[in-house]
């Protein structure tokens, strides 16, 4: 296993950085399953360097597991700089990472994101100053390209390893595509083969098998899990399993339900339980979405409010003997 920005993760299988997903709690509980590498939320370099409080509580918490990275965004050379100084000083990363393939709207019509791939020198020059900044490692996580007549992901890999990234990840989707259709492994596969740095593949990773697959097919060093993940942390422990030639565990009800009682109290724990909930209920709905029999309980947990609540649920839900689907 190759070293990823100057240490050597445990396995080969990181939890993917995602808005409104990937909070403290959330990287926690997918490290317990075996995560070895894992992403902040999405955080604005502009509100950041002007000191937006609830943008800073997005960072690394103290006492969480590592190695952890901070994705920024941003297009801005000089914003970016002094976004990866400040959050070099406020929780020091193992490394910074820029979103350069976020799809949405409201980031790629500002020119943030998956937008930068139109513009190759611009981001080159947004690496190349923030590796001028701090002293930490700076990766990439980029898309195939915009439309599908577009792929420009190989010149655009080997531009960023010129200014200095020190790893990429490359999810196999267009930004025109957003998450519909299937990530082209081949465009993975491709820039693996034209750098040298360490590549990070990213796209339908939706199983330990399909992991494993991609690893494979792209020959990229490590894979990173997003949707494959909600709801269901457990697939770190599959895509372990799987890569050392065993059997995956066999997951069982009683084990989500213990996955989700715990996901609850470490949330309510870091944001207090009137933040926390609200913040909840997709991860929630998410675990349900698991169990078999569970569909006629989500609006109940659409509506809970408070821990007791929620436990209260578990407890009518445990008692009817759900499955777990798979």
């Amino acid at each position: 296993m190759s070293l990823f920005c100057g240490f050597k993760p445990e396995n080969r299988f990181f939890l993917a950085p995602m808005a409104g997903i990937t909070d403290a709690a959330f990287r926690r509980i997918c490290g317990d399953f075996g995560a070895s590498v894992t992403y902040t939320e999405m955080v604005s370099a502009k509100a950041l360097v002007y000191d937006d409080r609830k943008t800073a509580d997005l960072l690394i918490r103290p006492g969480e597991k590592r190695p952890c990275g901070v994705q920024l965004f941003g297009h801005e050379p000089e914003v970016m700089a002094e976004a990866a100084r400040r959050v070099a000083a406020l929780c020091t990363p193992d490394f910074i990472d820029v979103n350069m393939g976020c799809p949405v709207p409201k980031v790629y019509n500002n020119g943030d994101g998956s937008a930068l791939m139109a513009d190759p020198a611009l981001a080159a020059r947004i690496v190349d100053a923030m590796k001028r900044a701090v002293p930490l490692p700076v990766t990439v996580k980029f898309r195939s390209g915009i439309r599908e007549d577009q792929c420009n992901c190989v010149d655009f890999a080997k531009a960023l390893e010129q200014a200095g990234a020190d790893a990429l990840c490359i999810h196999g989707r267009t930004r025109t595509q957003m998450y519909a259709g299937k990530s082209d492994r081949s465009m993975i596969a491709a820039v693996k083969s034209a750098v040298r740095v360490p590549v990070v593949a990213s796209g339908d990773a939706l199983s330990g098998a399909d992991c494993i697959a991609i690893l494979q097919e792209t020959g990229a060093d490590y894979v990173m899990i997003a949707r494959g993940a909600e709801g269901f942390p457990m697939i770190f422990a599959d895509c372990i399993a799987l890569d050392r030639g065993e059997a995956q565990p066999r997951h069982t009800a009683e084990e989500l339900f213990s996955v989700m009682k715990r996901h609850v109290s470490l949330a309510c724990a870091y944001k207090s339980e009137h933040r926390a909930m609200p913040e909840l209920r997709k991860h929630l709905l998410w675990y349900l979405g698991h169990l078999s029999g569970g569909k006629p309980y989500k609006a109940k947990m659409a509506q809970v409010t408070t821990e007791s609540e929620f436990l209260a649920l578990c407890g009518e839900m445990e008692t009817v003997g759900l499955t777990l689907k798979r």
